[in-house]
């Protein structure tokens, strides 16, 4: 009888030991986590946070205003501009992602702001209006620098 409780303890010694140290099955190739990607970047980052700043502010402005509000359409514009500037940061080569700063993030949004009160001129006034040059002249410095950090899509 003890014989038999010492066979029993060592086979349950060595399933249990089978089962604690058997290496699980090597699943096929998965890409690394920790590469970095342009979602994991300080631009998009600052492009999204804008972005969802201003879902938000549609919604609450949704609950009291119809679509043709002037200022639900601006809020749709300008997140029409953002999405935009999130798929151009998407296009980005992976060997280029230390392009994606904070400082691009912010040009981005600046931009989207610029563009988003140049189409609201431009719906009051026509082109050679004072105010419309002015902002266009601004989209168009911001656009240029943005475009010397990161080229344009095509």
């Amino acid at each position: 009888m003890k014989l038999l409780k010492v066979v029993f303890i060592a086979f349950f010694l060595v399933l249990f030991s089978q089962i604690c140290f058997s290496q699980t099955p090597k699943s096929k190739s998965v890409a690394p986590t920790n590469a970095p990607t342009a979602k994991s970047s300080p631009a998009y980052a600052e492009v999204l946070l804008r972005k969802t700043e201003l879902l938000s502010e549609l919604e609450s402005l949704l609950v009291e205003y119809t679509e043709e509000y002037p200022k639900v359409t601006e809020l749709r514009f300008e997140i029409g501009l953002l999405k935009k500037d999130l798929d151009r940061l998407l296009a980005v080569n992976p060997s280029e992602f230390s392009k994606l700063t904070t400082a691009l993030g912010k040009l981005m949004v600046r931009k989207g702001e610029i563009d988003t009160d140049l189409w609201s001129l431009q719906k009051q006034f026509n082109d050679t209006h004072p105010d419309v040059k002015r902002a266009s002249r601004k989209a168009e410095i911001f656009e240029a620098a943005i475009n010397e950090i990161l080229p344009p899509l095509k």
